[in-house]
C-alpha cells in the first residue's frame, strides 16, 4: 500500500498537508474559521517552474494550468464537484449576437470581485479588451474585433468586422482570462502583468506561496462560485505543484504516493504506469501522458484533453 494513504486519513482535509513530512508540506493555506472544502490537498508533479501567471503570456503547461485557476475567461460553463451535473454560466450570464452576427452583447454576472478587491464589471472587461487588441496573442485569438463599449455597468458590446457565429467560443480561450483592472491600471496595454500580482483574477484558487521547486495554491473562500446558491466548489482546499524536470522523477513521485498526479510523462513512463493497478494515465495531445492515482476523482478526460492547460481543478477530489 502506498505510504500516503494512512497520512491522508490522519487529519481532516484542512490539515491534510500537515500530517507529516517537512515544514513546506505542512503550511496551512486557509485562514482560521473559514469552512474547508471536502477534497483535501492535491499534489501535482509538473515539469516546469511557473514564471508567469499572466494568461496571455503563460507559455508552459505548468504556467497555463496555474493561470487558469486564477483567471477565468468570460465564457465558460461550470459544474460542481462530486458528480454535480448542473451547467452554470461563468462570468458572462448571456452572450447574444445581432441578427447579422457582427455585434455581440454580453450580460455580465454581478457581485463578482477580483482577489485584490476590485469589482468585476463592464469597465474591467473593457480594460482587458484594450489589452487583447494591443497584444499580438490577443489579436490572434480575436481576429476581426473592431470596437468594444459598455452600454451598462453589467453589459459589454463587441463589434466585429465580419459575421462570426463562434465569437463566444473565441472568448472562452484560457489565454483570455480576465485580469484585475488594478493590475492593468497605469501599465502599457501590451505589458505582461508583474510577477508579484498574484491576486489578479476572479478564480477559485489563490496563489499563496512560490519557490523555485514548489508552488502552493489555496481555495479562494470569496470565489463567486462558492457563494450563494452556486455551490460549485472548489472541492480542494489546496493544490501543491512540485517542479521536477525529469519525467522519470515525476513518475517516481507518483509511484511512491508523494504526488497524486504527474504531468508530461513520456511514452516509457506511461507504459510503466499502465501496468500498476493503482495508477492510470490519460494521453495528452502532444504525445505525453498525465499519470494519476486511480483513487483521484474528478479528472475527466473529456475536459483535460487534448490540452491539459484547461484542467478545471474545482471538480477534483483526492482520497480522504
Amino acid at each position: 500500500m502506498r505510504s500516503w494513504l494512512p497520512v491522508l486519513a490522519c487529519l481532516p482535509a484542512l490539515l491534510l498537508a500537515a500530517c507529516g513530512g517537512d515544514d513546506e508540506e505542512g503550511t496551512p493555506a486557509l485562514e482560521g474559521g473559514l469552512p474547508p472544502g471536502q477534497g483535501g490537498t492535491l499534489v501535482w508533479a509538473v515539469a516546469d517552474r511557473v514564471e508567469s501567471i499572466d494568461p496571455l503570456h503563460a507559455d508552459t503547461r505548468s504556467e497555463q494550468l496555474v493561470s487558469r485557476q486564477v483567471h477565468e475567461p468570460l465564457i465558460q460553463t461550470l459544474s460542481g464537484p462530486f458528480g454535480d451535473t448542473r451547467e452554470v454560466p461563468g462570468l458572462v450570464r448571456r452572450a447574444r449576437p445581432s441578427a447579422d452576427e457582427t455585434v455581440w452583447t454580453l450580460t455580465l454576472r454581478t457581485g463578482v470581485r477580483f482577489q485584490d478587491g476590485a469589482q468585476f464589471n463592464s469597465q474591467a472587461v473593457l480594460a482587458n479588451a484594450e489589452r487583447w487588441t494591443a497584444n499580438p496573442a490577443g489579436q490572434a485569438l480575436l481576429p476581426g474585433l473592431l470596437t468594444f463599449d459598455a452600454p451598462r455597468v453589467d453589459q459589454v458590446r463587441f463589434t466585429l468586422a465580419a459575421p462570426d457565429p463562434g465569437f463566444d467560443d473565441r472568448l472562452a480561450a484560457d489565454a483570455l482570462g480576465i485580469v484585475s483592472p488594478k493590475v492593468l491600471s497605469g501599465r502599457p496595454a501590451a505589458a505582461t502583468i508583474p510577477r508579484g500580482a498574484s491576486e489578479s483574477g476572479t478564480g477559485p484558487f489563490e496563489l499563496r506561496e512560490r519557490s523555485p521547486g514548489r508552488l502552493l495554491m489555496a481555495r479562494n473562500a470569496s470565489w463567486w462560485g462558492t457563494a450563494g446558491q452556486a455551490e460549485l466548489g472548489p472541492a480542494l482546499d489546496q493544490v501543491e505543484f512540485r517542479v521536477e524536470p525529469e519525467s522519470s522523477v515525476r513518475l517516481a513521485l507518483l509511484d511512491a504516493g508523494d504526488a497524486h498526479l504527474a504531468d508530461e510523462l513520456e511514452a516509457a513512463q506511461a507504459r510503466q504506469a499502465s501496468v500498476d493497478p493503482l495508477l492510470t494515465t490519460l494521453p495528452a495531445g502532444d504525445g505525453t501522458a498525465l499519470g494519476l492515482e486511480r483513487s483521484v476523482r474528478g479528472v475527466d478526460s473529456a475536459r483535460t484533453l487534448p490540452a491539459l492547460s484547461g484542467v478545471w481543478l474545482t471538480t477534483i477530489r483526492v482520497p480522504d
